[in-house]
Parts: structure tokens; C-alpha cells; sequence
């Protein structure tokens, strides 16, 4: 899941949990906006997360494998 489909359910969530006044019989509305807004930012966070990974390492054409590790330092 991209950044584009995460923030697609969240717009979508958040139209359907606070925006939609219509009822379905059998379907609580409000909720299914909730979830797929929760599923919406939970895809961001999760790409966010293993974009940042990917970019701490790199693999060169001769296939040596380096991983970059950024010290903090320490705080004064």
C-alpha cells in the first residue's frame, strides 16, 4: 500500500464517519468510515516506515550490500 491508497481510505473514512447522514439497513455507516480511516493511517504510517528503511541501506551493482547507520549525538 502507497501513500496514494492510504490517503484515499482516509478521505473516503472520514467522509463516510462524518459527513454521510444516510442509513443502509444491516450497515453502520459511521464505523466502516472509522475503520477504513484507521486502515488509512496505519498504511501511511506503515509505508512512512518502510520507505525510512529502505532508504538506510543500498545495494550496488556488484551486489555488496551496505547498510548506513546515522549516530545520534549525544545530547550536552
Amino acid at each position: 500500500m502507497g501513500y496514494g491508497v492510504g490517503i484515499f481510505l482516509l478521505a473516503i473514512g472520514l467522509i463516510l464517519a462524518l459527513a454521510v447522514q444516510d442509513r443502509v439497513e444491516g450497515v453502520e455507516l459511521t464505523l466502516v468510515g472509522w475503520i477504513l480511516a484507521g486502515v488509512g493511517v496505519l498504511g501511511i504510517l506503515l509505508t512512512l516506515a518502510s520507505t525510512a528503511r529502505s532508504r538506510s541501506s543500498r545495494t550496488y551493482a556488484d551486489g555488496t550490500h551496505v547498510e548506513e547507520r546515522h549516530q545520534v549525538p549525544p545530547r550536552a
